[in-house]
């Protein structure tokens, strides 16, 4: 009779990486932390500039010059650069980040990806689900709905950055592959929602531009001066074309070459290499310079009293801060739930609720729908921009705290997770079934052994001469008199 198969264990939800994928997040994770915080700083510079008197003309000013070649319709205003023209950067590098999840990460294996699709896809219909329920109720306009839909991993990375604390890689990897789909679903909300006119004229050439573009990739041209240029001529096409320019940097990277081929190192694949270059120029320049003339918005007590009195502004918050965390949590828990997957070691539903109240973060991609959203009206616009700065902010406060409860149990995870006892490089929880590892670690316990050997041996005859130069062999303690 033949034995009974056993039954395989429970997937693990936030289970340890493989040592590729974790190098890779954290190497990714670096340069988002660093632009997290130059956004944190362009915000509260956009804030000062635009609130302090004596400034804030100077801030409208700056905002409102308009420069490039008119005749290609391209003569914009600084703002407008800033949101059709860097984030073209941003979401280029999206696209890559999303090719790259497709082909070589957790998107690859559909059992994996299910949890990351199912907690964005929850995490955008619940906000924009309450945004409407809001304004249903109170009489305000529905064309915010997606203001609060989207995560800003910069600014989410740069809140864990200030308040310290040690998350572990699986949850960081998680929120970085949760943003990741979010802004392919950003991306197909502006594309969709969003375009209200269309040269076909342009569009097409813009098409034509890309399949150019993907030619040349596909031969294995390279140089940035053949594609700095074309890129340029599509972004301008898809501009005039009257679908939000953004979608061209999406699309460029979507079709950069994110796996090696046979003989190449991983590093080599163009959309490695490219994502290695263009990202610290997206996190730490497109992102920051948007925010500054973006976040600039009246917060006056009027002003923040009137967040939470309007229903569209009123909406936006509570979508961030509530809807956010329940869409987050609820779709990771119900999807554990059914696939009979675990938790990882050591982390608890707690964290997972945590880290869905710290993606309420909702900052580029929020301020970029909500000016696209009410265009006729700016007034509407500036106070739904300061509803996102504010729902942010509550959301991560309240994350802060959360975080901060179980920051000791972090801290010794990563410790773990960090610790390379044979210094190798290479940290021991992905050795423990390697020999040669084990045989690392015991010859360096040989010689620490020896060399404390070699201690107490030198102290033992230290204390054996002291010993002989006291007359008749007797301590100097012992000589005292009873």
């Amino acid at each position: 009779m033949a034995a009974p198969r056993p039954t395989p264990a429970p997937r693990k939800v936030f289970g340890r990486l493989s040592l590729p994928e974790r190098t890779f997040v954290m190497d990714a994770l670096r340069t988002e932390t660093v632009g997290g915080v130059l956004l944190l700083l362009a915000a509260v510079a956009a804030l000062v500039w635009a609130n302090v008197p004596a400034l804030s003309a100077s801030y409208e000013s700056a905002g409102h010059f308009h420069l490039g070649p008119a005749a290609l319709g391209l003569h914009l205003s600084v703002e407008h650069w800033a949101a059709d023209g860097l984030l073209a950067v941003f979401f280029f590098v999206a696209g890559i980040e999303l090719k790259r999840e497709l082909v070589a990460g957790d998107l690859k294996d559909p059992r994996a990806a299910v949890l990351p699709v199912v907690a964005a896809l929850c995490g955008m219909a619940t906000p924009a689900a309450v945004y409407t329920l809001t304004n249903l109720v109170g009489g305000g306009s529905l064309d915010g709905w997606a203001v609060p839909t989207a995560t800003d991993i910069a600014f989410a990375l740069a809140v864990l950055a200030v308040i310290g604390t040690s998350l572990p890689s699986a949850l960081r990897a998680f929120l970085l592959t949760l943003a990741v789909v979010d802004d392919l679903f950003a991306i197909l909300i502006i594309a969709v929602f969003f375009t209200e006119r269309l040269d076909f004229a342009a569009l097409g050439g813009a098409a034509v531009g890309l399949a150019v573009f993907w030619l040349l990739l596909h031969k294995g041209v390279r140089g940035w001066y053949v594609y700095v240029p074309l890129a340029l001529v599509i972004w301008g096409l898809m501009y005039n074309s009257g679908v939000h320019a953004t979608i061209a940097g999406v699309a460029m990277g979507l079709m950069l070459r994110c796996t090696p081929r046979e003989g190449e190192e991983r590093e080599q694949a163009p959309g490695e290499r490219v994502e290695h270059l263009v990202r610290p120029v997206s996190a730490g320049l497109a992102v920051p310079l948007f925010a500054l003339f973006s976040a600039g918005v009246p917060m006056s007590g009027g002003a923040l009293a009137e967040v939470f009195t309007r229903p569209e502004t009123l909406g936006v918050v509570l979508a961030l801060v509530v809807g956010k965390t329940l869409g987050i949590f609820g779709g990771t828990w119900l999807t554990a739930r059914f696939t009979g997957a675990r938790l990882g070691d050591e982390l608890a539903w707690a964290d997972v609720f945590a880290l869905a109240v710290l993606s309420g973060i909702g900052f580029t991609v929020s301020l970029l729908i909500g000016e696209l959203a009410f265009t006729d009206d700016a007034a509407l616009t500036d106070e739904v921009k300061a509803a996102v700065l504010t729902g942010s902010l509550i959301a991560a406060a309240s994350a802060t705290l959360l975080l901060k409860l179980r920051n000791a149990r972090y801290r010794r995870l990563s410790e773990e997770e960090e610790r390379d006892e044979d210094l190798d490089g290479i940290p021991d929880v992905y050795e423990q079934d390697d020999p040669d590892y084990h045989l690392r670690v015991a010859a360096i316990l040989e010689r620490k052994a020896a060399e404390h050997r070699r201690i107490a041996a030198r102290k033992a005859a230290e204390r054996a001469s002291r010993l002989a130069e006291v007359p008749g062999g007797a301590s100097e303690e012992d000589d005292r008199p009873a």
